[in-house]
């Protein structure tokens, strides 16, 4: 599932079609495009792992889920996996494989924003303020939790959990206020470096963990296991992680 640096990047993408009206709309998903035609893209937004598309009258919310996908210009996949196609004065941008729903414009108004890592209206003391309202959290769950820290995914969550020593099944409750906010800190830190590094093409270059087999600190053998509420894959050592 792409994170949230990746859909920074989609959003930059798509940018060039922000203020062109839409000719024509079609697609396998499951709502009425033709009252689209005919309305401007007037912004895109991103929080976290989604993507509005806002218009005049409504906007349509974009979640690429585990294996979605998007194409500009042209239509690359065939007609079963396009969920939509937009299509403007000279250019189209085409989802495929991907969770695609109209919302309206007072649905956006109720988005916690301060709660995108990536967002320069992220709080971290908003952060702080619910992870400490679920001390019986494992911190590899809070970490994944789009309401605590969104646009936070798996790959993040290894290397963040790295950055700052903790171990995955550590229960927020029991983390020292200094570690806490380094987590914190660090989830959008990385995000950031995530970003750079995916412009540049050497993401998989720069994980310390992910994937890997063994700790680039010590060198002992990495523990590959699946944890938390969500039983995602986590890389740690046990070493260089303490468990709170």
């Amino acid at each position: 599932m792409p994170e949230g640096p990746s859909i920074i990047l989609m959003k930059e993408n798509l940018q060039q079609f922000a203020g062109q009206k839409v000719t024509e709309a079609s697609g396998n998903a499951k709502f009425e495009k033709e009252p689209f035609v005919g309305q401007t893209l007037l912004e895109i937004r991103t929080f976290g792992k989604q993507t509005y598309l806002v218009f005049e009258k409504a906007a349509i919310r974009i979640h690429l889920l585990m294996f979605g996908s998007y194409s500009i210009d042209e239509q690359t996949k065939p007609d079963k996996s396009l969920r939509l196609a937009l299509v403007f004065s000279t250019h189209g941008m085409y989802f495929y494989t991907c969770s695609v729903k109209p919302v309206d414009l007072e649905y956006l108004s109720a988005i916690d924003w301060e709660a995108d890592v990536m967002s320069d209206l992220w709080s971290p003391e908003k952060a702080e303020k619910k992870l400490k309202s679920n001390p019986e959290m494992m911190v590899c769950d809070a970490l994944m939790d789009q309401d605590i820290f969104s646009g936070v995914g798996n790959i993040i969550k290894n290397e963040v959990l790295f950055r700052t020593g903790i171990q995955p099944e550590s229960i927020t409750g029991h983390l020292p206020a200094k570690k806490r906010k380094e987590l914190i800190k660090e989830a959008r830190n990385y995000s950031y470096d995530f970003l750079d590094w995916k412009r540049d093409f050497t993401l998989k270059k720069h994980w310390l963990v992910h994937t890997k087999k063994t700790c680039p600190i010590c060198g002992q053998k990495l523990i590959k296991k699946q944890t938390g509420k969500g039983k995602r894959r986590s890389f740690y050592c046990e070493k260089d992680q303490k468990r709170y």
